[in-house]
Order: structure tokens, then sequence, then C-alpha cells
């Protein structure tokens, strides 16, 4: 029997936890706790288990005060409901697109998902569900019965785990360095938040040998600064690995990217003018994190505007707040020719705040002047 048309307010959810396969882990969470978690973001309310035996560990559902009960025998079911076993790795986006959809979830290859909605109890979920309409998934949702399959999807979450800002070097170098490490973490009470916080005092430190003004330093305050911009990744792939995002982590991120980049700006402009070099370096130095804070401001205040999404201005952010910079300050401080970065980025931060705000202002106008 089919779901029954959408109602108001939150569908009930019913998660079949099997033998199995619930205690399963995928980076460091059973399927039965990363069930529980993606199911409550998602909106779905009350949540019951059913498990006959030993309810598998569930730490993050229980660290982030989900509730949830647990039954021994399958209930009857006489309403529409969300039904779910932990017989596959599904995402919050999926579970919440079935629920708009009162649907049932299918993998982009075809294959059904045990996770849709119901109003009846047909001896499986893919039965009860069968005749919803098919939902495909978008993100990482995959099949799971053995240990191997939760290996293979596992592997499939880690590549899943970028970001917008991404560029070329954190695509290709960056987070594929950076991984191991983030593997290693999510086994330790280590928090992403204080993996953001090492981030930032390995850049601060690249860039006070930045301003010692001799060339060995500056190679070595470029390692740093692109150690640092490796760590970077760790923290946003381990938060969304385990479910540890928070406001605090976001902003803790944003802001910590300004100090680093502000630490790099002047030391550069300091070891400059103190190694002899002619040149407006103490100036150049102060122009770049003058525009580095004015252009944070700008960010953040095209973060917080509540109007309508404005892609340009997004794709704007996402280009400037890439690290790939990183590596071009590395090849220059090699190459013994910074003043070359930091003439760019005196120039370059103020050209992207006044670009940003124009974005933020203008919007009708800023996109016909950018075709």
């Amino acid at each position: 029997m089919s779901a029954k048309p959408p109602s108001s307010g939150p569908l009930p959810a019913l998660l079949l936890c099997e033998p199995a396969t619930g205690g399963l882990r995928v980076a460091a969470l059973t399927l039965l706790d990363r069930l529980l978690v993606a199911v409550h973001r998602a909106g779905a309310g009350p949540i019951r288990v059913v498990c006959a035996g030993e309810l598998p560990i569930v730490k993050r559902a229980r660290a982030l005060g989900v509730a949830f009960e647990v039954i021994r025998e399958m209930p009857p079911i006489a309403e529409p409901m969300l039904l779910a076993s932990t017989d596959q790795l599904v995402q919050t986006g999926e579970v919440k697109a079935v629920l708009a959809g009162r649907g049932r979830l299918q993998m982009s290859s075809g294959g059904q998902l045990p996770v849709g909605v119901a109003d009846s109890w047909l001896g499986s979920v893919t039965a009860s569900v069968a005749d919803a309409p098919a939902i495909t998934a978008t993100g990482v949702a995959q099949p799971i019965r053995s240990a191997a399959d939760a290996q293979t999807a596992e592997r499939a979450l880690w590549a899943s785990l970028t970001s917008s800002s991404d560029g070329l070097v954190d695509k290709w170098f960056n987070r594929p360095v950076g991984r191991p490490l983030s593997r290693l973490l999510i086994h330790t009470p280590i928090t992403p938040n204080q993996v953001s916080l090492a981030s930032i005092l390995i850049g601060v430190v690249g860039g006070v040998l930045f301003g010692l003004g001799q060339h060995i330093w500056s190679v070595v305050a470029g390692v740093l600064f692109q150690i640092s911009a490796i760590v970077d990744c760790v923290d946003g792939d381990v938060a969304r690995s385990v479910f540890k995002e928070s406001p605090l982590g976001k902003w803790l991120d944003l802001i910590g990217d300004q100090v680093v980049h502000a630490a790099v700006f002047a030391g550069i402009a300091v070891g400059l003018w103190r190694s002899g070099l002619n040149g407006p370096f103490l100036w150049l130095g102060g122009s770049a994190v003058l525009g580095g804070l004015i252009a944070f401001a700008v960010v953040v205040r095209g973060m917080t505007n509540k109007g309508e999404p404005n892609r340009r201005l997004q794709k704007l952010i996402d280009g400037a707040t890439s690290r790939d910079f990183s590596v071009l300050v590395l090849a220059l401080a090699c190459l013994n020719h910074l003043e070359w970065f930091l003439w760019l980025a005196a120039i370059g931060s103020h050209v992207f705040w006044v670009l940003a705000l124009a974005l933020q202002l203008f919007p009708g106008k800023a996109a016909e002047s950018a075709r």
C-alpha cells in the first residue's frame, strides 16, 4: 500500500536495527548511530528503534541529545511513517528528500534502499515502501550487508567530504594529504575546533618566521603556511564525518583564516623591509591586512543577509577563500620573490571587497556587467 498524502507536522520514524549490520562501523560510528542522527536532523520524529538484541553503541546520537525509544518487536503500523533499516549508509539530505516527497530512496544506479515512507508493514522495509514515489539519491547512499560493504561505503563517505570553496590544490593535494590525519582523529577525543586552533597557530608561526627577513626562514614559513592549509581541511572533514559541525566551529574557521592571512601578509611585509630590499613593503603589507579586514566584514555582511541567496556573490567568496594561494606563497618564497605576492595581495584584497560589496548592494547591475 502506498503512503498517504502529506500531512502537516513531522512524520514518526521506525528504525530497524538489523543484527548483522546495526553495529558495523563507518568512520568510527555504528550504522545505527549514523541512521539515528540522519533521521533526527532530517526532521522525523518521534523515533523508535526496533532492536531484539543488544543495542549497538550510539554515542554520537546520545551526545547530540537525539531522543528515541527502543522496542523489541515490530509494532502495528496504522499511519504514514518513515521506515528505515541499518542495512545502508544514508545521509541527512537523502532522508530529507524522502520525507519531503513521501517517497522511497533509490541509488543512482536504480537499486532500491531500505528507507521510505509507508502506512503499512509488509514484512520488510523495501516491500512496505515499494509503491511510494522513487527518489534518486544525490549523496552517498549505499546498501551495506557486510564489513566489506561498510569499508566501501566509508571510502565513498570520505571522498564526498568537500567544500564549495575548495580549489584545485585543496582537491588534489590538501585534502588527500590531510585525509590520513582525519581518519586518525575521528577515533580520538580531539575536536574539530581544537584542530582549527592548531591550524591557526601553525599559520601564525609561519607569519612570524616570514618576518625574520631571511630566505631560509621564509621557505620554512611557506612550508608551515602550506601545512596550516592542510590542517584547515582536516577540521572540516572531522566535523562532517562524525556529525560534529557547530556554529562556533564555522565562525572559528572563518575568523581563523583571517588571522592567519593577516599574520602572513604582515610577516612578509616586515621580512621584506628587514631584508633591505627597496620597496614600499610596509605600506603594501598594511594595505593587504586592511583589505583583508574589510573583505571579512563584507563577507560577514553577505552571510548574515536574510534576503534571496546571491549565487554570484557566493561564487566570488568561494573563489577568493580558496587555499590555493598557499602554494603560490611557498613557490615565491623558494624563488626569493615574495614581493610579487605582496603586491598582488595589497591590490587584490581591495578589488575583492569592492566586487563583493557591489554584488550585495547592486545584485542586478553587477550581474548585467558581469555578462
